[in-house]
């Protein structure tokens, strides 16, 4: 699906002057340009596949490895934030980036966010491990679980029947 193009002259070794002299302290950054292998658009057909598994549950996480064997930390920490915040399992499903880097690529510009793992509830980015711990610390992401009903109900206690 994507090509390599080797460029050798992107690899050339940067100097640094030892100090700047006050003149060049005043002049204008020099901006970069943006060429065609620094700028990759999101094809249509990995848009179309993201569209699809962002809408395949009510929650959706994108992450390295799986639920059962998280590859990473961060993955690891954003499920356990999941369970303790128990998110029903029928509603919930996750994806391994690693299994296609195609997809591990495209979520992070189909979201504009730089790192995985990344969390969608009811097809909404809520964000990636940083901002899933802020939530589940200060509430909002219980909150949010609530409001969209993913939560496991809480059992009710039985009421004794009188005899």
């Amino acid at each position: 699906m994507f090509t390599r193009v080797p460029i050798s002259s992107a690899f050339k070794p940067i100097s640094r002057p030892s100090r700047l002299l006050p003149a060049q302290c005043l002049r204008q950054p020099q901006i970069a340009r943006i060429t065609p292998l620094l700028l990759r658009l999101l094809s249509t057909e990995t848009k179309a596949a993201i569209d699809k598994a962002v809408g395949s549950a009510p929650v959706v996480l994108f992450m390295k490895g799986t639920p059962e064997i998280p590859q990473c930390g961060f993955s690891r920490a954003s499920i356990q934030i999941l369970g303790l915040q128990g998110v029903d399992p029928q509603k919930f499903t996750a994806f391994n980036v690693l299994e296609d880097e195609s997809l591990r690529q495209g979520i992070k510009e189909y979201s504009e966010w730089p790192t995985i793992p990344q969390l969608y509830v009811d097809k909404e980015f809520v964000g990636g491990c940083d901002i899933l711990m802020s939530m589940h610390q200060n509430g909002e992401l219980s909150k949010l679980l609530e409001e969209k009903g993913v939560i496991v109900p809480a059992e009710q206690p039985e009421v004794p029947t009188p005899s």
